[in-house]
């Protein structure tokens, strides 16, 4: 009986020392529950204090090769032409030249003349059309005279315009991201002073994007095409002058050098006619010297 009471005994503490570890375990989950989240915590606001130099990094590159793959490239050529023509006169040309550029919905962006003394009268004008024109701009140049040469090159940037997009889109997103770090930020001085650097930074790629973006646009939807003019180059004289005129030049040039031979040539007859002059007198003299002595004798 005494034994049955022992066994009893032994029995209940043992059961009580088991539920009181099993009360305790909660507790103790609990506390180091509590603890990993504040350490998750922790470490949170140490990834933030680092974003402005982390987040270029890793988003970046995620972000663009999204926007690759999910776009299409646009067909953007850029085309640029020279031609030369020889017309009768210049001032006519030039005038035909800008009435094309008007008539095809262009513009004349720059123009240079030539018209100076003893130059071949010249023009080189710099015509913008419309890309979708191109070709009607470059019929339209017959009428003006006779066309000696046509040299157009193209240029596909229909991939760099693809780029520079995402490359923007992802800035955009970068900026919009620090923005709001920024907004929320409540740190150290030095590390909202960080995130503000780094916007500063995106915010003037951003702007060199939008300006290369521009520049395709333009001169994808608008080409290029330098005309130069001159006038036919003179058979007998020089570009700049008329035949006639040059001949009467020349004319006179001659006479102006035999002028000048005849001056140049009195520093030898003068001399050469004095010597004359004195041998002719010292004969005479000699002459009438003589005549009385052949008399007498």
């Amino acid at each position: 009986m005494r034994a049955q009471h022992l066994m009893a005994f032994v029995f209940t503490v043992a059961l009580v020392s088991c539920t009181g570890r099993v009360a305790r375990s909660p507790a103790a989950a609990a506390d180091s529950t509590g603890g990993y989240a504040e350490r998750a915590e922790q470490r949170q606001a140490a990834l933030l204090g680092r974003a402005a130099n982390a987040l270029p990094v890793v988003a970046a590159p995620r972000e663009r090769f999204a926007i690759r793959t999910g776009d299409a490239t646009p067909s953007m050529i850029i085309r640029a032409g020279q031609a030369s023509v020889e017309v009768d006169s210049l001032e006519p040309a030039v005038a035909m030249v800008r009435a094309l550029a008007g008539r095809v919905g262009g513009y004349v962006a720059n123009t240079t003349m030539q018209t100076g003394r003893g130059q071949l009268r010249s023009a080189s004008l710099e015509v913008k059309i419309p890309a979708d024109r191109f070709e009607e701009a470059l019929t339209g140049l017959a009428p003006i005279g006779k066309l000696e040469s046509v040299n157009v090159s193209a240029e596909d940037v229909g991939e760099e315009y693809v780029d520079v997009a995402a490359r923007m889109a992802n800035a955009r997103r970068l900026e919009s991201r620090l923005i709001d770090l920024l907004a929320a930020r409540t740190g150290k001085l030095k590390d909202v002073l960080d995130v503000e650097q780094e916007l500063a930074r995106v915010r003037e790629e951003i702007e060199r994007y939008e300006g290369r973006l521009r520049y395709l646009k333009a001169h994808a939807a608008f080409s290029t095409l330098t005309i130069s003019v001159h006038e036919p180059v003179p058979v007998v004289g020089h570009a700049g002058s008329s035949v006639m005129g040059e001949a009467f030049k020349q004319a006179w040039r001659n006479f102006v050098d035999l002028a000048a031979a005849g001056v140049r040539s009195l520093g030898f007859v003068i001399p050469l006619a004095l010597v004359g002059a004195l041998a002719w007198l010292g004969t005479r003299r000699w002459r009438k010297a003589r005549t009385p002595h052949a008399a007498a004798a």
